[in-house]
């Protein structure tokens, strides 16, 4: 009787601690160089009990890695124009080295308006269109986080992925696009699927790469996976429940993220060190890039 398979763990813990041991090491240099300490600013709108833990989460691991952590706490009356002259003073304040606008922010905002806002150099989260451009042209400039914690990953279980058929179920600006972007920019042959797509069973059967960020849980089968197939599950549900039916893509995949502890770790790590990168950067310290 054949065994049955069950595929490697992509362990997103423990290097997403090397990075974030290594952001803390290149953010106390600069501090030791400069007197200045790299900074994140955290700007939240209203209180939503979600986002507050999370930029609580966010401000926490900043100052445990020597990352000097500035809140900006706004009321859910703010306005576009409002939250977009907060973000514009933030960017414009030399102490500052890196924003993160904590999104969603409400429906009556525009969200966009106030993503433009972030000076480019100054975008750690990659959420501007700049750093969308930037990903996409393979110009320099900052990542979103999840896309490149995604890759950072890849990179780490020697995933080649010149000439593989990598799928992106999810179309989100910050996650599925970008992530398909830096797929292709890898040589990846880029398969873009969502909610609405049309026979999704047999395009997921395709994938030598598969990234779920569609944000519905369990919403791949695991049966559909193709043999062998490298699964990101980018997904995360209430009950730590990903996007893909883990117990059964385990086995059929040779790489898979579980939920949590592979994709969500690296999202942070990847911001801490993008944030210390920016610092180094805008300080004259190119030396220190961590990249």
């Amino acid at each position: 009787m054949p065994q049955t398979q069950t595929a490697a763990l992509m362990d997103g813990t423990a290097l997403a601690r090397r990075i974030v041991e290594r952001s803390a090491a290149v953010a106390a240099a600069i501090a030791q160089q400069t007197g200045k300490a790299p900074c994140l600013a955290t700007v939240l709108v209203g209180d939503d009990p979600a986002s507050v833990t999370y930029v609580r989460m966010k401000r926490a691991r900043c100052e445990k890695a020597g990352i000097r952590s500035r809140h900006l706490a706004l009321p859910p009356t703010t306005t576009t124009a409002e939250l977009v002259d907060a973000i514009t003073a933030l960017s414009q304040d030399p102490d500052v080295h890196g924003i993160l606008l904590q999104h969603p922010v409400g429906p009556h905002i525009d969200e966009r308006a106030a993503f433009e806002a972030i000076a480019p150099h100054k975008d750690v989260d990659g959420v501007t269109m700049h750093s969308f451009a930037a990903m996409s042209f393979g110009l320099p400039g900052f990542v979103s986080c999840t896309p490149g914690g995604i890759l950072r990953l890849l990179d780490e279980y020697a995933v080649d992925l010149a000439g593989k058929r990598a799928v992106v179920v999810g179309r989100s600006a910050i996650l599925g696009k970008p992530v398909g972007m830096l797929l292709l920019a890898r040589n990846a042959t880029v398969t873009y699927c969502h909610s609405r797509t049309t026979d999704l069973a047999s395009i997921v059967g395709e994938a030598d790469v598969l990234v779920a960020a569609v944000g519905r849980p369990r919403f791949i089968s695991g049966d559909d996976i193709k043999p062998g197939a490298v699964v990101i599950d980018a997904g995360y549900n209430p009950g730590n429940i990903g996007d893909t039916d883990f117990d059964a893509a385990k086995t059929r995949a040779s790489l898979i993220t579980p939920v949590p502890g592979g994709v969500g770790p690296m999202t942070i790590a990847v911001l801490l060190a993008q944030t210390v990168d920016a610092a180094s950067r805008q300080l004259g310290l190119t030396t220190l890039n961590i990249h």
